[in-house]
């Protein structure tokens, strides 16, 4: 028999949560298949069979927290065995306990140890609520679920009155709302009540740091897009004949960023305690929208790709991202970041750094708005409002205010991305 252990999933990483297993107690697997997805802070990660056989025991459930190492189900070798059998022969064991008369004995304790978890597993319920149900000597079966869809909770577990009166306190529940206090889970409409995935709960645990440990500032301004529709426009149809990938703003936005960093490298650099760490390499972190969050996959060397190479590399993270099989690989050690609200409809916003980074950009929608061309004419202008959040602490806000202005002129002026970025 050989233990199903968590890997080592990285240095920054210690834990994760079984997101779900893809197989069944006393299944067969061979050697490479997938046993079970674990979510980790960062990425999901998939758990394979390192040798053939019957899977014999699930020992941690999906939705439980592991630790790096931890024991999380067992697996028999070959390809059947003992723990096959019950799987590929129910009725051959049930007359074997009927009939031999030495054997009766033995099956009965089982039903009595193993009634709690037959409970646990007839009612779907969280971790913390099937550990205090067992704490309590409580059937899940018997607790009346808040959940619309009668997921069990641990606040369900401990308003359950385990007594058999329980159903005159119920009928006297007009009278409860006027005790609880403002923090109570009771609710007199309709709720849906979802847990938190792990990435969601780092992604809210790393922006409230950032505001807590960062001296955060935002500085604005606006970018006249003239320019670079005008060459999208020309351009479009021979760059994507040629590389196979459209022309986005994206690699423009990039190229202006690299160009101001190379200006200002204390936007490119971090704090290591009483240390500034200024960065001599350009890897762009381009956050995406996936289904469980925010993410920010990293282009690696972005100063010495090419306008086509920045849209491939932002395009295969992206596609990764909203895919779930992104690597650590592809998420570590990014030095600034841009974000694009713009793409869900945002004209104006504040955005929060990417710690441990001093700089992040965010750009928004483009808006036709009318514009004093000079003293005597005004036109119609497709504008774009940018935003820089920076880290007062090392960045002065005259320096984040010219960086900003920097990455303005660069893409006002699309050539100079040649040479500047």
């Amino acid at each position: 028999m050989s233990e199903i252990k968590v890997p080592a999933m990285g240095e920054s990483i210690t834990e994760g949560t079984v997101s779900r297993w893809m197989v069944k107690e006393g299944d067969t697997v061979n050697q490479g298949d997938v046993l079970l997805e674990l979510e980790t802070d960062k990425v999901n990660i998939e758990i394979s069979a390192e040798e053939s056989g019957v899977l014999e025991k699930i020992i941690r459930q999906e939705g439980e927290t592991v630790e790096i190492g931890e024991t999380i189900g067992t697996l028999s070798a070959g390809s059947g065995g003992g723990s096959g059998a019950p799987a590929s022969e129910p009725a051959a064991e049930e007359k074997k306990a009927v009939t031999p008369a030495p054997e009766a004995p033995t099956p009965p304790p089982a039903p009595v140890a193993a009634a709690p978890e037959s409970s646990d597993s007839a009612k779907t319920a969280s971790p913390s609520a099937r550990k205090l149900a067992r704490e309590r000597g409580i059937e899940l079966d018997q607790v009346q679920s808040k959940d619309p869809i009668g997921r069990v909770y641990q606040d369900d577990v401990k308003s359950h009155n385990n007594q058999a009166p329980a159903a005159p306190p119920a009928s006297k529940a007009p009278a409860a709302p006027s005790a609880p206090a403002a923090g109570s889970s009771t609710y007199t409409k309709p709720v849906e009540r979802q847990r938190m995935s792990r990435r969601r709960a780092t992604i809210a645990k790393r922006l409230v740091e950032a505001q807590q440990t960062a001296a955060m500032l935002t500085t604005f301004n606006e970018v006249d897009m003239t320019a670079i529709m005008d060459v999208r426009k020309r351009r479009k149809d021979k760059f994507k004949e040629k590389h196979e990938i459209n022309l986005g703003f994206m690699s423009f936005f990039t190229k202006a960023v690299v160009g101001a960093l190379k200006k200002f490298p204390t936007i490119n650099a971090e704090i290591d305690g009483e240390d500034v760490v200024l960065k001599k390499y350009y890897d762009i972190g381009i956050a995406v929208s996936a289904k469980e969050g925010l993410v920010v996959p990293v282009v690696r060397d972005a100063d010495r790709l090419g306008f086509a190479e920045i849209e491939k590399s932002i395009a295969d993270l992206a596609s990764k991202a909203r895919s779930n099989t992104l690597a650590l690989s592809d998420l570590q050690g990014g030095t600034f970041t841009i974000t694009n609200g713009g793409t869900f409809g945002s004209l104006l916003s504040t955005p929060i750094l990417n710690t441990p980074q001093v700089g992040i950009l965010g750009m928004h929608k483009i808006q036709l708005r009318p514009v004093a061309i000079d003293a005597e004419r005004m036109e119609n202008r497709p504008m774009m409002y940018i935003a820089l959040s920076y880290d007062h602490r090392i960045i002065d806000g005259s320096e984040a205010v010219r960086f900003l202005v920097t990455v303005k002129e660069l893409l006002e002026d699309p050539e100079s991305l040649l040479i500047e970025g």
